[in-house]
């Protein structure tokens, strides 16, 4: 069976530093039409870094869960800006840390609304170079123990999709 929609209408609703948001009108499979709320985004990088068994982890206050969460360093993609330079630039911003990046996996995190796409990264070989954060970003780092980690997903503690999905992808591998 075809599964492609085709795109026949497209009107931006909403364009912001972030995201996009766009209403298309797309042709279903079986020639019906039907409404599609598209956000798009620039994408992401992210790395994780594991270091004597520990997972290099930052916390920061995620406004739209009101709450500070635990995630592998990561950020948002600059225009046309290569996911593994944009990793190794928010891994040394938001931690001090600089390191050798090898790809682990990308991830769709919402493929039902957005075509965002994050790159992950796995991290070795590293150096100490001192956190610079960006103005207005607050966050703490921190490393805590694979087995820690491995229990705070498994009680909601960490709930973060990249970070989960970055740790048992390593796990797999180990």
């Amino acid at each position: 069976m075809n599964l492609e929609e085709k795109k026949l209408m497209s009107k931006t609703v909403f364009k912001g530093k972030i995201l996009t948001l766009e209403l298309d009108e797309v042709e279903l499979p079986d020639g019906k039409t039907a409404y599609r709320e598209c956000v798009r985004h620039s994408g992401g990088s992210a790395v994780l870094f594991v270091k004597d068994n520990k997972v290099l982890l930052v916390k920061q206050f995620r406004y739209v869960y009101g709450k500070p969460i635990y995630e592998i360093p990561a950020g948002k993609l600059n225009d046309g800006e290569d996911a593994k330079i944009a990793a190794a630039r928010e891994l040394e911003e938001e931690t001090g840390y600089k390191a050798e990046l090898s790809h682990l996996l990308d991830i769709y995190p919402t493929p039902g609304y957005t075509d965002e796409i994050i790159h992950i990264y796995f991290a070795d070989k590293y150096k100490i170079t001192g956190q610079k954060l960006d103005e207005g970003e607050f966050l703490n780092y921190c490393f805590i123990d694979i087995e820690t980690v491995l229990k705070m997903i498994e009680n909601g503690e960490i709930s973060d999709a990249k970070t989960v999905v970055a740790v048992y992808k390593f796990l797999l591998k180990q």
